[in-house]
């Protein structure tokens, strides 16, 4: 198994959907500028109310992706 050297970053998600929706939009939303996702660890989970009923779903992540190697391209 290769080493690797990991950045870690947190992002909130929100959904109205859900816990699991709000978690797969804040995922894709990161792939979009983020290369080499590995993992995510939810840090806290929350949600907007009003009315009584909950409009949102909020999830705060942590996300790591890999380094690019610097002799990648060498």
């Amino acid at each position: 198994m290769e080493d690797h050297v990991y950045r870690v970053i947190e992002i909130t998600g929100s959904s109205q959907s859900g816990i699991e929706d709000a978690i797969q939009t804040a995922v894709s939303r990161a792939g979009q500028t983020l290369r080499n996702l590995r993992w995510f660890e939810v840090v806290q989970t929350r949600g907007h109310i009003e009315g009584n009923k909950i409009l949102h779903y909020q999830v705060t992540l942590k996300v790591g992706f890999t380094i690019d190697d610097a002799n990648a391209g060498a």
